[in-house]
């Protein structure tokens, strides 16, 4: 379960107030898989971050009962001094997860070769983004927030992405951010859309979709 309480995230652009997210109240179905719909600059990544606690609200707050991933795509949490198999040694702990074991995992998932063990800093954005879709895909977590990483790396890495966010899709579910509504019916059961900083959730994926698309013509 995942509850929004007078939820507001409140930018200053050029002197003057933005609302992104402005007092949602809101409580998300537990075991469903859902999509986030929304134009660009909507404020998704904004409300998944403070989901995962990344960011502040700038009122509010937000409840859950389960374990949640930090969004999928966003290394920010990654220090760039450290090696790539440093950085998951940290995660590891921080966790409370085997650190050997998702080591492995990781290392043999984001396909880094001799790059695992070289400062983060060095890496290209693609080559970040494996390592922390790795790094999440390694650790059990009760929700997935997932911000378009699958699309990264060449058709072999895609394939294997998806088949191991299908694999933990099985017993998890996850709040998905996408532009291709493919992706979005293949992983998604429901639908939220946000617009003028309010979310309508919808039952039917179909219905949200189409809203989406409406608001996007």
């Amino acid at each position: 379960m995942i509850r929004f309480e007078n939820l507001s995230k409140t930018y200053w652009v050029r002197g003057e107030p933005k609302t992104v997210i402005d007092n949602l109240n809101l409580t998300l179905p537990t075991g469903k898989s859902l999509a986030l719909l929304g134009r660009n600059g909507a404020g998704k990544s904004t409300l998944l971050s403070m989901i995962a606690g990344n960011l502040r609200p700038t009122a509010g707050r937000i409840i859950s009962d389960g374990s949640i991933s930090w969004p999928v795509g966003f290394g920010g949490s990654f220090h760039p001094d450290l090696t790539g198999a440093q950085n998951i040694r940290f995660i590891a702990r921080i966790y409370g997860v085997d650190t050997d074991s998702l080591i492995v995992f990781v290392r043999h998932f984001a396909e880094l070769g001799q790059h695992f063990y070289m400062p983060v800093r060095s890496y290209s954005s693609g080559m970040r983004s494996r390592l922390v879709f790795g790094a999440s895909m390694g650790i059990r977590f009760d929700t997935y927030l997932v911000d378009e990483v699958t699309a990264v790396g060449d058709a072999s890495f895609k394939r294997k992405s998806r088949a191991v966010f299908v694999d933990r899709m099985k017993k998890s579910s996850a709040i998905l951010v996408s532009h291709e509504m493919g992706q979005v019916r293949q992983f998604c059961d429901a639908g939220l859309v946000l617009e003028n900083g309010r979310i309508q959730y919808f039952d039917d994926l179909e219905e949200a979709i189409a809203l989406h698309q409406e608001l996007m013509a």
